[in-house]
């Protein structure tokens, strides 16, 4: 039973779907000055459920001291934030047409189908 699927179902009439591309962390290259820069994996595009905060997710990250513009995203696939022993940052997440990069910091839930994870704007254009 999909149950994200399920819920998403009831959630879509209040809060729509949007269309978002994921760009999976594969590590990092070294730059001019020994500078690491981060690469990622081809952009996949598909609907996520984007949403505010709740307190159980604001208490998970209270220690964490994350500032900035913060939401959950509810997304069907696997997303990651810093995963130290394989090199690899935080994925990326594109929205509003590629305009804003927002990162993951932290995965709130990991499922086998779906994640949710708390998302930082990063920047817009």
């Amino acid at each position: 039973m999909d149950i994200r699927s399920i819920a998403n179902s009831a959630i879509v009439s209040v809060n729509p779907n949007e269309i978002v591309s994921v760009l999976k962390s594969t590590g990092y290259t070294i730059g001019a000055g020994a500078r690491q820069i981060p690469t990622y994996a081809t952009a996949v595009t598909g609907p996520a459920q984007v949403q505010a905060l709740d307190a159980d997710d604001i208490a998970q990250l209270s220690g964490l001291n994350i500032q900035g513009v913060i939401r959950a995203i509810y997304l069907k696939g696997v997303l990651s934030g810093v995963i130290r022993p394989d090199g690899t940052g935080g994925d990326l997440v594109m929205r509003n047409n590629g305009t804003e990069t927002w990162l993951v910091v932290r995965v709130l839930e990991g499922w086998s189908t779906w994640t949710k994870a708390a998302i930082v704007l990063q920047s817009t254009s």
